[in-house]
């Protein structure tokens, strides 16, 4: 089986298969796609202006955000999904610790807290033609300077609809719905066969 990474880059294994089982990893200098499998994925509903909003932010160590299409980090990632939805990020397997930790926090307030870890698969797309690869298949404006580090956004590539994340260093990541993570995946392989060395363009 492929070498997978986790979110900072780091080989992870496992027994259990992941929905692009098959994925072969790119690797080349101006561009790297690889499988993120497994991570936690917790969905929170909550009002925005009532108080459990700031104690779940304390809890963990990253207000929740308010501005549309952006994200926070500390030891998770929270991304804004709407007025009132945030999707919670985390290494594999803190399912139930992300959970016990939100629901804590929220104490007696009226949230919504919801392990979707198993709804999406993650791949990363990174290097300097990362943006140009994304929009082949992306009507958003990929430049720096309107999305970069820190914005994200639910949008579609390939006709596929995903949630892209802008991270440091020409990185992205592309959550996609495990029924249609096969197919991405194939189009990004397809897509990058022009920019990686050795592959017909």
């Amino acid at each position: 089986m492929s070498d997978r990474y986790d979110p900072r880059g780091r080989v992870v294994t496992g027994e259990r298969p992941s929905p692009p089982a098959r994925f072969e990893p790119v690797s080349d200098g101006d561009l790297r796609i690889a499988e993120v499998p497994f991570l936690t994925q917790v969905n929170l509903r909550l009002d925005p202006g009532g108080p459990a909003a700031g104690d779940i932010g304390r809890a963990l160590d990253v207000p929740l955000p308010a501005e549309p299409g952006t994200y926070g980090s500390a030891d998770v990632d929270v991304l804004w999904l709407g007025p009132d939805e945030w999707l919670i990020v985390g290494e594999p397997g803190r399912e139930r610790d992300l959970e016990t930790r939100l629901r804590a926090a929220a104490g007696t307030g009226h949230v919504a807290v919801t392990d979707v870890s198993a709804q999406r698969t993650t791949l990363l797309v990174a290097g300097p033609k990362a943006r140009d690869l994304l929009a082949h298949g992306c009507a958003l404006d990929l430049h720096p300077r309107v999305f970069g580090p820190g914005r994200c956004a639910q949008t579609m590539l390939a006709r596929a609809q995903v949630l892209l994340v802008a991270r440091d260093g020409d990185e992205f990541l592309v959550f996609v719905r495990s029924s249609f993570a096969g197919y991405l995946a194939e189009w990004l392989l397809d897509a990058a066969a022009e920019y990686v060395s050795g592959q017909p363009g």
